[in-house]
């Protein structure tokens, strides 16, 4: 299967409450009109991006009905879902968030709770 920039990210699973971030093109400005370098916006204490893949949220255990060690029973994970969409723009604390390089790209993978806002675009 050949990569093209649409399938790249599909072999890519995120585990747990962790959204996969790509940083939103920073504002070069600062409001009086002064130009900021990229290596100070980077550094940013709250930065803010667009969720491109979300895990499938907190996993809450399942109860047994049987606890007999002979029996054979699958476990089925059921997650409790999070509140973060794939599309959705985050505001996140960039102490929360892990950077990854995958394929030339800069991503920032961020767990739920170091997410401070969300804006979505259709309505909630």
């Amino acid at each position: 299967m050949q990569l093209t920039s649409d399938n790249k990210l599909k072999k890519l699973i995120v585990v747990g409450d962790r959204v996969l971030i790509r940083l939103k093109k920073p504002n070069g400005k600062t409001g009086s009109g002064l130009y900021l370098p990229p290596g100070v916006q980077e550094k940013e204490k709250v930065q803010q991006g667009y969720i491109i893949k979300a895990g499938p949220g907190y996993p809450i255990p399942v109860a047994t009905d049987d606890p007999e060690p002979w029996m054979d029973n699958e476990e089925k994970v059921k997650y409790v879902p999070l509140q973060a969409k794939e599309g959705d723009l985050a505001i996140f604390l960039l102490s929360g968030a892990h950077e990854v390089v995958y394929e030339g790209e800069k991503y920032f993978i961020v767990s739920q709770a170091a997410i401070l806002m969300l804006e979505r675009e259709q309505d909630l």
